[in-house]
Order: C-alpha cells, then sequence, then structure tokens
C-alpha cells in the first residue's frame, strides 16, 4: 500500500483542493484589496494566518478597529476544530517522529484533512509524512499564489461574486464528499447517507442559535456520536 502514499500520488489526488484554492484564495485576495489592504499586507495574511475563514474574520476585525487581543481570540475560536482534526490525523501517523506530525498538523486545512480521511480508504488506514507533506505543501503554494494574484486583480474586480468565486469551496468540498462516499467500502452507504442528512439537519437547525464558528465543532461532534450509536445498534 506504500506505492499509494507516495509525492507523485499526493500531487494527482490534491487537484481537487487545487482547483478550490484557486477560486476561493483569488476572492480573499480581492477582497483584502477591496478592504483597503496593500497587496504585501494581504499575502502576508496568507504566509502567516493561512486558514480561510480566519483571514476573512482579521480583516475585517482589523477594519472595524478591533482589539488585538480580540483578534487572536476570535481566531482561535473559529479554528478551534482544527484541534480535533490534528487528533484525529494523529492516529494514521503514529510511525512518523514529533517535529513531522507537528509539521503535519500546523500545514493542515479542512480541505487536506478531508482528503486525507478519503485516502485511508484505499490504504488500509495508512498515511505518511511523503504524502501528507506534499498534498499540504502543494495547498499551501497554491494559496498564497492565488492570494497574490486575487490582490493583484482586486483593483480591477470590486465584487468577486459576480465571478462565482464564492462557491469555489463549496464545489471542492461536494465533491470531496462524494469521493469519501464513493471510495469507503467499511461503511454501509445507507448509513452515510443518514448521517449527511443528519449533518446537514443540525447545521441548518444550530446556525439560528450558535455563532457560526461553534456550528462545525457541535455538528461534529454530535454527528459523529449519532453516527457512531446508529452503526452499532442498526448496522
Amino acid at each position: 500500500m506504500d506505492g499509494y502514499l507516495t509525492k507523485k500520488a499526493a500531487i494527482k489526488e490534491a487537484l481537487p483542493t487545487i482547483f478550490g484554492y484557486i477560486g476561493i484564495s483569488i476572492a480573499f485576495g480581492i477582497i483584502g484589496k477591496a478592504s483597503g489592504f496593500s497587496t504585501i499586507e494581504v499575502s502576508l495574511t496568507s504566509l502567516i494566518i493561512y486558514a480561510g475563514s480566519v483571514q476573512l474574520t482579521t480583516l475585517n476585525m482589523l477594519v472595524a478597529g478591533s482589539p488585538i487581543a480580540s483578534i487572536v481570540l476570535a481566531a482561535f475560536l473559529v479554528n478551534s476544530r482544527v484541534i480535533l482534526m490534528s487528533t484525529t490525523v494523529a492516529g494514521y501517523l503514529k510511525q512518523e517522529n514529533l517535529k513531522r506530525n507537528i509539521l503535519i498538523g500546523t500545514f493542515l486545512t479542512d480541505e487536506s484533512f478531508a482528503l486525507s480521511m478519503n485516502k485511508v480508504n484505499y490504504t488500509n488506514g495508512k498515511l505518511n509524512f511523503t504524502w501528507f507533506n506534499t498534498v499540504n505543501i502543494i495547498s499551501y503554494l497554491t494559496w498564497q499564489a492565488g492570494t497574490l494574484l486575487g490582490a493583484i486583480l482586486g483593483g480591477f474586480i470590486t465584487d468577486p461574486k459576480k465571478l462565482g468565486l464564492d462557491f469555489a469551496i463549496v464545489a471542492m468540498f461536494i465533491g470531496l464528499l462524494y469521493l469519501q462516499v464513493l471510495g469507503d467500502k467499511n461503511l454501509n452507504k445507507i448509513l452515510q447517507i443518514i448521517v449527511i442528512l443528519i449533518s446537514f439537519a443540525l447545521t441548518y437547525l444550530l446556525t439560528i442559535v450558535l455563532p457560526a464558528n461553534l456550528v462545525v465543532i457541535v455538528v461534529t461532534l454530535i454527528g459523529c456520536s449519532l453516527g457512531m450509536v446508529l452503526k452499532h445498534v442498526f448496522f
């Protein structure tokens, strides 16, 4: 199975996230420039923070004149789901040393996490540093290039929604979800569909009563728990 965890395989399998990143990072660059930040400032935001939703939150709070402490706290809350994702990924990388695990966790994103969870369906639950690090670095470099391009174009494009760029990230996740359901041979397809529908319903309902940055965490915890119960009771 190690043949499925090479740099070549990682480059090929990272293509869906690359195309998604191009669209959303360009959109971020345009939005950042339209918010009054320079090309260098927008690029540094991606280089240092590297988290789409957190970057947008940071820029909005800076424009509003929010104190640094508030911005740091908001960034932590918005991106706290990465703690759950990193914990999950670490279980597949026990053979790697601490430095390599920290490096993978540092560049981990929603997209690379989803890609890795799909990958384990084809490798008997195995991941390695070479494959994961390649995916992460390609994603990071693509994000930086897209942000820079968007910042440059920001002087000419004032509304990225007109180009449909805001839908790029949604389309990417739909594709990754499809691959996950299609490739997972261990779980019953009916169970997967039920959990997906439950997650959709919970997301819709909880968005009404909870801050957006907490919805993902709560839905993840509830969805996983319900999925586990349904699996052992009915499947």
